[in-house]
């Protein structure tokens, strides 16, 4: 599979940094300073930006909105077990937007880094969705 590359906007990278690594198995591969940090789990690179900088990721656009972090976007991760991944997470110190729900393809809950972006733990109920 080719890398995806995801790029989100955090307000602190030591602290992005530190839950990405830590609580969800990813490698720091660059962290030259500054408002800038690569990780990668996998085919997934994670681009972390923070909203100020000289890079692109953090120039205002033309009608003045600048990127800021949080949001509804997200990265998904499959888990076999989302209630035991749940406790481990929470044991560990990490924050929910949400609580466990249900739908017709699985169970969710949405897994907020610190600067409020989200990653997404799906459990699938259905094996033609593996």
């Amino acid at each position: 599979m080719d890398t995806v590359s995801v790029r989100y906007i955090v307000d602190d990278i030591d602290a992005a940094v530190r839950f990405y690594t830590g609580l969800l198995g990813f490698e720091l591969r660059m962290q030259p300073g500054g408002g800038f940090a690569m990780l990668t789990r996998g085919s997934l690179r994670l681009l972390l930006n923070t909203p100020t900088g000289p890079g692109g990721a953090s120039q205002p656009m033309p009608d003045g909105r600048r990127p800021e972090p949080g949001g509804w976007n997200r990265i998904q991760f499959e888990v076999g077990d989302l209630s035991a991944e749940v406790d481990r997470l929470r044991g560990q110190g990490a924050s929910f937007r949400n609580e466990i729900v249900s739908g017709i393809g699985g169970r969710q809950i949405l897994l907020e880094d610190p600067a409020g972006n989200l990653i997404e733990l799906f459990e699938s109920g259905r094996p033609d969705a593996l």
